[in-house]
């Protein structure tokens, strides 16, 4: 391909990429941003390979099929439940892969330039590889997070805000000297001591933020790797990299935004690791009182018996891979006359829009899926709410106990409803490690069991 044609090719991949993000932004248009996407990224290797790569095309397809090969298997063989520690695994390879690139173009002594074009040229290297090192090792901690391999508690010490100001001031310096001794035609020492600066932060950051704080962390590193794409792109002077990773960073920067207002977080309080978060107490030991369990039967008939339902699906749902019946139960329940709805909290689920797309999966229809926001209202009217599998994000603790580790965070105010049917398979508490006075409540009943097997049996109940 002419230079020409290649820069129409990204001109045309940077649209497809900017209608994906519009497309993923919406449950009905998911699909078909998913679609303009794949033909964006797919023009994008074809004109970067016949293009821009001038030798060793066999070793690049190698890759690629090498590449495609494990992503496909990866793909097809995790659940929907473990989507959000690959999704953290994912951004740590875009970390990886801009250190690695950083590295390479540093020490590519092919590439003739001095002034002011050096100066920048370095600094573009140094801050590539400083965000792809902290996306690394922050992306592998969460996957460790997510994936059940590390506590979900907040790991916090004294002298942490100052040891995180240490390192980014450790890092500044570094830089200057990186800058100033790669214009003498040194500067890997500077680079690799960073580089480790870089890692230990990530890891901090990622261990200070609680199990509550995780869905941020997630679209907060899905941020910050595309700002290590972008860096690379500047590096190798790539525009479509340059702009594709601008659109992941900021639109990622967008979303861990809007969820920390959803939360009612700081955004820089997160992004710093958990700066202004003391841990909180929890109040899991406390005597709450005795629940009132009840059985399937009884909760069909209570369905039957309603006039509007809420249901409230959490990170339980997912793993019991229960969504499919959920979905049954929703018919059924709609075809005898119950108005059915669903409510979603912004941070249910491991990463945002977790719930979303189970539900999406099940084909629960759009129109009856509701935000936190537009339905917390309409509670006191509800008969009957159903949570499943969902802690933190309908915990009353969040408004009532000030100490709390999600003290603050809004949630669904389920128990002003009716009455409350919360499935669990025992009464240990959520992934924030906080017990829940909801449990207790005198309207609020416990339905034990894993989830698919529970639920089930009130679909048959219902029929």
């Amino acid at each position: 391909m002419t230079p020409g044609i290649v820069t129409a090719a990204y001109i045309v991949s940077t649209i497809l990429f900017i209608l994906a993000l519009g497309g993923l932004s919406n449950q009905e248009t998911a699909r078909r941003g998913n679609a303009y996407g794949i033909a964006g990224m797919i023009l994008a290797l074809i004109a970067t390979l016949t293009g821009i790569v001038t030798d060793n095309h066999e070793i690049v397809l190698v890759a690629l099929v090498i590449g495609g090969l494990v992503g496909l298997l990866a793909a097809r063989k995790v659940q929907m439940t473990q989507m959000p520690e690959l999704v953290a695994i994912l951004h740590s390879l875009v970390g990886a892969a801009a250190v690695l690139v950083g590295y390479a173009n540093f020490m590519d002594h092919g590439l003739v330039i001095s002034g002011a074009a050096k100066t920048i040229h370095d600094i573009e290297t140094y801050l590539g590889v400083l965000i792809g090192a902290v996306t690394f090792s922050g992306s592998v901690i969460a996957f460790g997070k997510l994936s059940g391999r590390i506590g979900g508690k907040p790991m916090i010490f004294p002298g942490r805000h100052i040891f995180n100001l240490g390192l980014l001031l450790g890092a500044i310096v570094l830089g200057k000297m990186f800058v100033e001794q790669s214009a003498a035609g040194s500067g890997l020492e500077a680079l690799i001591i960073m580089t480790v600066i870089a890692l230990v932060f990530g890891v901090h950051m990622v261990m200070a933020i609680g199990g509550a704080d995780m869905p941020v962390v997630v679209s907060m590193l899905n941020s910050y790797s595309g700002w290590a794409a972008a860096a690379t792109g500047f590096m190798l002077n790539n525009d479509l990299l340059i702009v594709t990773g601008a659109l992941v960073g900021s639109s990622g920067a967008i979303l861990s935004y809007i969820m920390c207002r959803a939360m009612n977080r700081k955004f820089f309080a997160v992004i710093a690791g958990g700066f202004g978060t003391s841990g909180g107490t929890t109040v899991a030991e406390a005597e709450q009182g005795e629940v009132i369990p009840i059985l399937a039967a009884d909760t069909a008939e209570l369905l039957l018996n309603a006039r509007e339902v809420m249901i409230i699906p959490g990170y339980g749902m997912a793993v019991a891979q229960a969504q499919h019946t959920v979905f049954e139960i929703t018919k059924a329940l709609r075809d005898k006359g119950v108005n059915v709805r669903f409510g979603i909290h912004p941070v249910a689920g491991r990463m945002p829009g977790h719930m979303n797309v189970l539900l999406a999966e099940a084909k629960v229809p759009y129109d009856i899926v509701f935000e936190m926001d537009e339905i917390n209202e309409d509670f006191p009217d509800i008969d009957v709410s159903v949570v499943i599998g969902a802690n933190d994000i309908v915990n009353p603790a969040a408004l009532e106990v000030p100490d709390s580790p999600i003290a603050g965070m809004p949630v669904l105010e389920v128990w002003h409803g009716k009455t409350t049917v919360v499935l669990k398979r025992s009464m240990a508490t959520g992934y924030a490690g906080v017990q829940n006075p909801l449990f207790f409540k005198d309207n609020t009943r416990m339905l034990f069991g894993d989830a698919k097997e529970t639920l089930d049996e009130v679909l048959s109940n219902l029929r």
